[in-house]
């Protein structure tokens, strides 16, 4: 038994290891997973690299454009730009790094059990999934928000929760295309519980599909989670987070630009890495990206 069970470990790694070196073959793939790889390191880092206290204010630097001392300039409160751009990504990665797989797990679940079940359950429920998605997201979660906080413990349920919504659809989708197929029907005729057949049968088939909708979760949580910042509703001053950095600098545009440009081209680069990663690893696992989820 623990014979098959180390060869079924050293199969699913070399699985896992070949995946990423489809991807990395991709020039995009490779771009990709190296601007990840990159912003994942700087948050872990920037603690003990930043030059400067991200809380240090100075009236003497006030506006200071990029130079030695301070590379990218300095903000409207004398801090170093280049200090909180560097910090910047750490709260979004924490916060998205939890949500994201949060929302796959639920969303998933519920989508690869409406998708074995199907019949009145799931017609009753797939309504109720359209009726959260014809709502703005914005709306939905500031609601929540503002009535229960924005520290970590609510943010992180709250965009998992309605991230998690969409989920259950492309869940539900990936599932109807397996579960017609002949070994459903006999792992049924066996005698095997739904929640059996979804452990056994379906979760297997529909996980590449959970793998990639979850990286284009993980780009959307950021870019919710930067949204609610730029708005005040997530992170709080002085705390550095590149939505709140360019709240902050929008009144400023004018005349100090750099102030407004480093958290820009940080959250877009790591946005457009995740995507490219993305992209890579539905390739790489032969999944069409174009395919729309059936009504």
């Amino acid at each position: 038994m623990t014979a098959v069970s180390e060869a079924r470990s050293t199969g699913r790694l070399l699985l896992i290891a070949g995946v990423i070196k489809d991807m990395a073959s991709r020039p995009s793939g490779l771009i990709g997973m190296s601007l990840v790889a990159f912003h994942v390191l700087i948050a872990i880092l920037s603690p003990w690299i930043v030059p400067y206290d991200y809380k240090a204010v100075s009236v003497e630097l006030m506006f200071n454009p990029p130079s030695g001392n301070h590379i990218f300039g300095t903000d409207h409160l004398g801090r170093d730009v280049f200090t909180r751009t560097l910090m910047g990504g750490r709260e979004a990665l924490v916060v998205t790094g939890f949500a994201t797989p949060l929302a796959v797990i639920w969303g998933g679940f519920i989508g690869i059990l409406l998708g074995l079940v199907g019949g009145r359950i799931d017609e009753v429920l797939m309504r109720i999934v359209d009726a959260f998605l014809s709502l703005p997201w914005i709306l939905k979660m500031l609601v929540l928000i503002v009535t229960f906080g924005t520290g970590l413990e609510v943010l992180i349920p709250t965009l998992a929760f309605f991230y998690g919504i969409p989920v259950i659809r492309i869940a539900r989708a990936a599932t109807l295309d397996v579960v017609a197929r002949d070994f459903i029907s006999s792992a049924r005729a066996r005698g095997h519980s739904r929640l059996a057949i979804v452990r056994r049968e379906l979760l297997p088939n529909v996980l590449d599909v959970m793998l990639v909708e979850g990286a284009m979760r993980w780009s959307w949580m950021l870019l919710a989670f930067s949204s609610l910042s730029f708005l005040g509703f997530g992170v709080s001053p002085p705390t550095p987070d590149w939505g709140l950095m360019i709240a902050d600098a929008r009144g400023y545009m004018a005349f100090a630009p750099w102030f407004v440009l480093a958290p820009i081209i940080a959250l877009s680069s790591l946005i457009i890495g995740i995507n490219l990663a993305a992209d890579a690893l539905a390739k790489a696992l032969g999944i069409d990206r174009s395919q729309k989820a059936p009504q």
